[in-house]
């Protein structure tokens, strides 16, 4: 399984079009890529502006999917303007215990 998390700062007055364009990435993504597996927007404990995305595939070559498709695309789109990030935390693959 493939997992990235990154994060993103967004300024106070666009708090709320953040959420709801990521929230729209992850129900749209979720609905038609087959290959997405979770997807989590994490509103930070201590910094209400800013946002973590928690996200696992099937592989890399459906986070690839994911990236080059429409949802990716619109969320950026809508963010661009006003969002610092994606600063990257997590990019890779879990390594499964094969004992467990």
């Amino acid at each position: 399984m493939y997992h990235i998390a990154v994060s993103f700062d967004v300024p106070a007055d666009r708090r709320d079009e953040f959420i709801a364009a990521a929230l729209e990435d992850g129900r749209n993504s979720a609905a038609d890529e087959p290959g997405t597996l979770r997807f989590e927007l994490i509103a930070d404990a201590d910094n209400p502006n800013r946002f973590y995305l928690n996200e696992a595939y099937a592989d890399e070559a459906a986070f690839d999917v994911h990236a080059k498709g429409p949802h990716f695309a619109r969320f950026f789109e809508i963010i661009e303007s006003f969002a610092e990030g994606p600063t990257w935390l997590v990019k890779g693959t879990r390594i499964e215990d094969p004992r467990a």
